[in-house]
């Protein structure tokens, strides 16, 4: 039994294999949602639970990454998995956690003047497009792929990271909380689309390099045919397409409840002048 998914070096084989972390960081995130929500007690009932469905999936999309078979395999084998996994530990769960989070349970959390001035500093946009992009180059570096997904506790760093970078990453878009300066619809889809950007330039590496670029899938037992650079080809696709779709998507969501809001308002402001046809 392992505590946390980590390349091997062995052959893979399709038997189930637990990892106790993943279980724990499951049992952790739902314990503490539900327990905050009671302690705190939520004003509207009926709301809070169609919010924690929503919280409970994100959960469900961590378990879907870190766990097996897409855990190990992204681990120590297949590299495009591995990149599906970064997808869905910075892309995919973060904005439905964010969600699935009530504004009066977030206020509660930040309460503290340390906590407040914290999430203050990390929802800046500067900051959480530098935080964000930091990471995403940093943790694709052979160096570091090479050397902490070899060991339990460097991948489970690994997978972590992505996942408070996809969480500084959406708050600016996401975050509920008035008091810490949302930004306006325009704001967020530049930010969005300036964030499509960044990507591209891991997944041009991963998809034109002529030899494999990390050691680690290079060496790792193949499976289902795929040679090392094939399946490099295939992470940086992926790099390139699934988080672009993703973001691209939720800002042409943006752009329309922007569209709907200023036509709202502008309907608000407009007033019919009383008809002059004798009644």
């Amino acid at each position: 039994m392992s505590w946390w998914c980590a390349a091997q070096g062995s052959i893979w084989e399709w038997s189930w294999r637990p990892y106790v972390g993943v279980w724990l960081m499951v049992a952790v995130l739902v314990i503490a949602r539900l327990a905050a929500a009671k302690l705190l007690r939520s004003p509207d009932p009926e709301r809070e639970s169609s919010g924690l469905g929503v919280y409970l999936a994100g959960v469900l999309v961590l378990w879907l990454a870190a766990d097996w078979p897409i855990g190990p395999l992204g681990a120590g084998y297949l590299l495009s998995v591995h990149t599906v996994q970064y997808m869905l530990f910075a892309f995919v769960a973060p904005p439905l956690l964010i969600s699935g989070t009530p504004t009066w349970l977030l206020r509660g959390l930040i309460k503290p003047r340390w906590a407040h001035w914290l999430a203050r500093t990390l929802s800046l946009p500067l900051v959480a497009f530098a935080f964000f992009n930091i990471v995403l180059l940093a943790t694709h570096l052979p160096g570091v792929v090479d050397g902490f997904t070899t060991s339990q506790l460097g991948s489970f760093a690994v997978d972590m990271s992505w996942l408070a970078a996809g969480l500084v990453f959406w708050w600016p878009i996401l975050g509920p909380l008035p008091e810490l300066e949302p930004l306006p619809y325009p704001g967020r889809m530049v930010y969005l689309i300036a964030n499509v950007f960044i990507p591209t330039v891991p997944a041009a590496f991963l998809t034109f390099a002529r030899y494999p670029i990390y050691s680690l899938y290079e060496l790792a037992p193949p499976i289902g045919g795929l040679s090392a650079i094939e399946d490099q080809q295939i992470a940086g696709l992926i790099m390139k397409t699934v988080g672009g779709i993703i973001v691209l998507g939720i800002a042409s969501v943006l752009f329309y409840k922007w569209s709907r809001s200023e036509d709202g308002e502008m309907t608000a402001g407009f007033h019919l002048p009383p008809s002059s046809h004798p009644g």
